[in-house]
C-alpha cells in the first residue's frame, strides 16, 4: 500500500526527521491560505498523487505570492497528472501539499528497501539526489552507497555513520545524517514499510532536510498497523484493484484482453505464461484463494470484467482444499447473476470434479470445458481469435 507525501513526512516527523513546514490544501483558497500561514516569500505546490517524477510532469510549482499559489492549484486540483510511472491514464490530483521552500547546498538520494531473497533491509544512499535510482545507478554507479541490515540486532550507528561519510559530506552534517538514516530505519522497521524513500534529502546550511518522501507498506502487516490502514487513498487505486482486494480477493490489472479466475498464485503465473506460450496476452492476474464459495467465484467474475478490454475469461482451478463443484456453481451463478457474454472457458481438476463437470454440462452448455492447461489456454486463444474475426 502506497501513501502520499504529506503523510509520509507526517509518518517520519515522529521518528525526529527535519522537513520544510507545510500545509494540506483541497481548493485554491485553502492553497493561498496555507502559504500565507506558512509565512515566507516562496512557496512550492506540489501535487499529491502515488507516483514520483511528479516536477517533469508538471505537478510541482514554484510560487513567489499566494496569488500564485491559488493560481497554481486551480491548474492542478481536478487534473489527472501523467508521469513516467503511471501510465497514460494519470492519476487523478485531488489534494494538493503547500510547503515552504529551503536552500538547497546538496542534494543526496537515501533509501530502504526490503530485499526478500536476502531477508533484510537494505540502505541505498547517493550523493547525486534529485534523480530516480534507476538513472542514479546508471549515470551515477560511484556515488552508490549501499548497506545492509541483520535483523537480528538492528541498524547500528556505526553502519549510518559509513553512509554518511560514503556520501563526502562535510563534518558539520556527518551528526545530522546519521541521526536522519537512523530516524528513517526506526520508521521502516515500526511502521511495517516495504519501501522509504526520500529524494531528494537536502544539505541546507548545517541542516539535514527531507524534502520529499515516499512510503509503501506491506500489506500483510497491516491488520496490526490500523493507523497506516487509515492513511489509505482509494481514488489513486486501479478502481479493478480496489474492488478485488476490498473482497478478499489477489488481482493485479495487465494490458491483455484474456481474463483469468485462478487459485493459487504459482498456478495463476503459470496459467499466463501457458496463455502467452499459445499466443495470447493475460489481461489480469486473479487469485480467489483456497475457499472458493460460489459467491466467491462469482465476486471474481465480476472483477475481470470490470475490464472492458477483456474479451474471454479462463478460469482454471486445481481443487485441493477447494472443491470443483463449488466453482461451477460459481460460474453458474456468474452466468446468470453478473452477465458473462464473452467466451467462457473452464478447466477444473481436483475434489469432485467429475461433479464439477457435470454441473457445468447441464446448467452451463455454452462453457467450453478443458481437461488440461494446454488445452484452456489454446481454447481461449481460439475464441478471443473468434471474437476478433467477428468484430471485424
Amino acid at each position: 500500500m502506497d501513501i502520499h507525501e504529506y503523510q509520509a513526512k507526517e509518518l517520519l516527523a515522529t521518528r525526529g526527521l527535519r522537513m520544510p513546514r507545510g500545509g494540506l490544501a483541497y481548493s485554491p483558497e485553502q492553497a493561498a491560505y496555507r502559504a500565507t500561514e506558512i509565512g515566507g516569500d516562496r512557496w512550492v505546490v506540489k501535487a499529491q498523487v502515488h507516483s514520483g517524477a511528479r516536477g517533469k510532469a508538471g505537478g510541482i510549482i514554484l510560487c513567489d505570492s499566494d496569488t500564485e499559489v491559488a493560481e497554481a492549484a486551480e491548474k492542478l486540483l481536478g487534473q489527472r497528472l501523467v508521469t513516467a510511472q503511471t501510465g497514460p491514464q494519470g492519476k487523478l490530483i485531488n489534494r494538493l501539499y503547500i510547503e515552504e521552500t529551503v536552500r538547497i547546498d546538496k542534494e543526496l538520494y537515501l533509501g530502504f528497501v526490503l530485499d526478500r531473497k536476502e531477508e533484510r533491509i537494505i540502505v541505498i544512499a547517493s550523493s547525486a539526489g534529485g534523480m530516480e535510482i534507476e538513472q542514479i545507478a546508471a549515470d551515477a554507479p560511484d556515488s552508490m552507497v549501499r548497506a545492509s541490515v541483520d535483523p537480528g540486532v538492528g541498524m547500528r550507528e556505526f553502519q549510518a555513520r559509513e553512509i554518511a561519510f560514503g556520501l563526502g559530506l562535510d563534518g558539520a552534517v556527518i551528526g545530522k545524517t546519521v541521526d536522519t538514516i537512523l530516524a528513517c530505519y526506526r520508521a521502516f522497521r515500526d511502521f511495517d514499510a516495504s519501501m522509504l524513500e526520500i529524494n531528494p534529502l537536502v544539505v541546507s546550511g548545517n541542516e539535514v532536510i527531507a524534502l520529499d518522501a515516499k512510503m509503501s507498506f506491506d500489506e500483510n502487516a497491516l491488520f496490526r498497523r490500523p493507523e497506516i490502514s487509515e492513511l489509505r487513498d482509494k481514488s489513486q487505486e486501479d478502481p479493478r484493484e480496489t474492488f478485488a482486494s476490498d473482497r478478499g480477493l489477489s488481482y493485479v490489472s495487465l494490458d491483455g484482453d484474456i481474463g483469468c479466475i485462478i487459485n493459487g498464485a504459482g498456478l495463476a503465473m503459470a496459467t499466463m505464461d501457458m496463455i502467452k506460450i499459445a499466443g495470447g496476452e493475460p489481461a489480469n492476474f486473479l487469485d480467489i484463494g483456497g475457499g472458493a464459495s460460489p459467491d466467491r467465484v462469482a465476486k471474481s467474475f465480476r472483477a475481470v470484467l470490470a475490464d472492458k478490454k477483456v474479451k474471454v475469461i479462463l478460469v482454471n482451478i486445481f481443487a485441493g482444499i477447494n472443491r470443483c463443484d463449488w466453482v461451477a456453481e460459481g460460474v453458474v451463478k456468474a452466468l446468470s447473476e453478473v452477465g458473462v457474454e464473452c467466451p467462457l472457458i473452464v478447466r477444473l481438476s481436483g475434489t469432485k470434479v467429475e461433479e464439477g463437470k457435470r454441473i457445468l454440462a447441464e446448467k452451463a452448455p455454452t462453457v467450453t470445458v478443458a481437461d488440461t492447461l494446454k488445452e484452456a489456454a489454446e481454447a481461449a486463444v481460439a475464441a478471443l481469435q473468434s471474437v476478433e474475426r467477428n468484430a471485424a
